[in-house]
């Protein structure tokens, strides 16, 4: 399938089937939405599958991860950003952060299956001291899909 047909199946897709993304990438905010959710409805399943506690949206928390993904599409780049996590820290009164990030995943499921599978990221989704989670999902220019997601704990 060309690009092109790719992208026209992904809107027909996400209109159909809001809360099933299964295109190449998310056709409209409601569809980017969606893939936050994926994302946080698929950290607290895998957080259960280890025995951890469920996190929950923190709107400081969220603020940062939205922040840090439409920073990495505008730049097109998958990068964590020096002395950001210390800010937030200050910033939403937390003792302790660590974030995920991802590119170009077609789905929420798909992105925190990929973070289960590295050591780090993995790690840092069963931290059992954490407590809140922010996801931020934004698109480049050219289409690529930048994911956030930030933990956070105030003990």
């Amino acid at each position: 399938m060309t690009p092109r047909r790719a992208s026209a199946a992904a809107r027909v897709v996400a209109c159909a089937v809001l809360f099933t993304v299964v295109s190449t990438a998310p056709a409209s905010a409601a569809s980017l939405s969606s893939y936050e959710k994926q994302v946080v409805s698929s950290t607290n399943a895998y957080r259960a599958d280890h025995g951890k506690v469920r996190v929950k949206m923190q709107k400081c928390v969220d603020r940062w991860a939205n922040d840090q993904a439409r920073w990495m599409a505008a730049r097109s780049t998958l990068e964590h950003r020096d002395g950001q996590l210390r800010k937030l820290l200050r910033s939403c009164k937390l003792t302790g952060v660590s974030e995920n990030i991802a590119w170009n995943f077609s789905t929420g499921r798909e992105a925190v299956r990929a973070w289960a599978k590295s050591p780090g990221h993995a790690k840092n989704m069963q931290a059992a001291k954490m407590r809140y989670i922010g996801v931020g999902v934004a698109r480049a220019s050219n289409g690529d899909i930048y994911v956030s997601q930030v933990f956070g704990t105030r003990k």
